[in-house]
């Protein structure tokens, strides 16, 4: 009698392609495609509504304020989490969508890239987590070094993997800047 109820369970269980955890799409193959045209759709929504701000006179540097409150911090939502599973296509279009930004004059073109942004807060994220031993996130740190001789000095005291996986955050900060 347990026995059919688990089957008919069973039978009620969907497959699903992609999952949403806290807010970001990620598929069953670890692409973050869809994420990334969903976020897009997403800001083209906000750069009309402000494109309609600009039209009824509000001045330039407000918008500019506005751009990156709200378009920019969409764009960045978790991306250390995710940035490392983009493909490269999807890193050209969010490039792309920031320079639609600087033509639409909501964003300086001397403001940060995507790179620069997301490489800003990669770091920001690596040092409170270094510097923090109770951090959530510390245990994907690797254990501090044990010796005492330094043949090159690192932004860091940690032991290196052996494997190196770019898409983890951490992987990539722990060997930023070794050569």
């Amino acid at each position: 009698m347990h026995l059919g109820r688990f089957l008919s369970v069973e039978r009620d269980i969907k497959r699903v392609t992609t999952i949403t955890i806290l807010g970001v799409t990620i598929t069953n193959h670890l692409s973050i495609s869809d994420h990334v045209s969903g976020v897009i759709t997403r800001c083209a929504q906000s750069l009309h509504a402000l494109k309609i701000l600009r039209s009824h006179g509000m001045c330039d540097d407000a918008l500019n304020v506005i751009y990156k409150a709200v378009v920019i911090a969409t764009v960045l939502h978790a991306i250390p989490a995710w940035w490392g599973l983009t493909a490269a296509s999807d890193r050209q279009k969010l490039d792309a969508f920031i320079r639609r930004g600087v033509r639409l004059k909501f964003y300086n073109h001397n403001d940060p890239t995507m790179a620069e942004l997301v490489d800003e807060l990669d770091q920001t994220l690596f040092t409170a987590v270094l510097h923090n031993d109770d951090h959530v996130l510390r245990y994907i740190l690797p254990d501090r070094r044990h010796h005492s001789y330094c043949l090159r000095p690192k932004r860091h005291e940690l032991t290196l993997a052996i494997r190196r996986d770019s898409r983890n955050c951490f992987q990539r900060l722990l060997f930023k800047d070794m050569y």
